[in-house]
């Protein structure tokens, strides 16, 4: 499947998900007097994980920015899981991303590769044994709010960045998985008085659907590979 490093080759359904996307995120700022700097998370968010889906390389330069944004707003809601996750893994993991995607595509072409089933069941194991013991670590922090959502948000966001950057497809069905809980994670915040939670939560709607479209899209490049 070819990796896009322009901003050519949109098709209807990409384009019109975020154009739906960022005035949604406009609409919210203006009603909900959000903060500008939300909004640029919000909108540096969409932008990474669609180039994602569509194999493109800038999808890192602009989840650089949202990295750092997304680990401040952690960090003022009290969910330090999210912020180790963030500035202690996905940004050094956002530099080998770009290079790893970059040494492995042969003219234009990014391999994607499918997992075995000994390769799904050590991954479910992983996450499981993870979630577990982070969450139960989490709840001894003072001021920590969803100890174990916030652990299985933060242990299936390093497992997914790490079969993206191995180029596996199944990383779009943790990616699945991952945002629904953090789509909870961010109504129980908005519900305790969160003022970017539900910013936050249509953002992750927004990654929700990307992740199901991306599913598709490296499905059908793992496919074209192994033909």
């Amino acid at each position: 499947m070819q990796v896009n490093k322009s901003w050519g080759g949109w098709n209807l359904f990409e384009l019109s998900w975020l154009v739906l996307f960022t005035a949604i995120a406009v609409g919210f700022t203006v009603i909900s007097k959000d903060s500008l700097f939300g909004f640029t998370v919000f909108v540096t968010g969409v932008l990474c994980v669609v180039l994602a889906a569509k194999g493109n390389l800038m999808s890192y330069v602009f989840g650089m920015y949202n990295t750092v944004g997304y680990a401040y707003l952690a960090y003022v809601n009290g969910l330090f899981g999210e912020v180790m996750l963030n500035l202690l893994f996905f940004v050094p993991m956002n530099v080998v991303g770009f290079y790893m995607w970059k040494n492995n595509s042969n003219h234009g072409k990014l391999s994607m590769r499918q997992l075995e089933l000994k390769g799904l069941l050590l991954v479910g194991a992983v996450c499981i044994a993870g979630c577990l013991l982070l969450g139960f670590g989490l709840s001894f922090i003072p001021g920590q709010n969803s100890p174990y959502i916030d652990a299985i948000t933060t242990v299936l966001s390093v497992v997914a960045t790490l079969l993206m950057v191995r180029r596996f497809k199944e990383q779009w069905l943790v990616y699945i998985v991952l945002n629904m809980f953090t789509v909870l994670l961010w109504v129980i915040r908005m519900l305790e008085g969160s003022g970017e939670g539900l910013l936050m939560i249509v953002m992750w709607s927004a990654y929700l659907i990307n992740a199901v479209y991306g599913y598709y899209n490296w499905n059908k490049g793992a496919r074209e590979v192994a033909a």
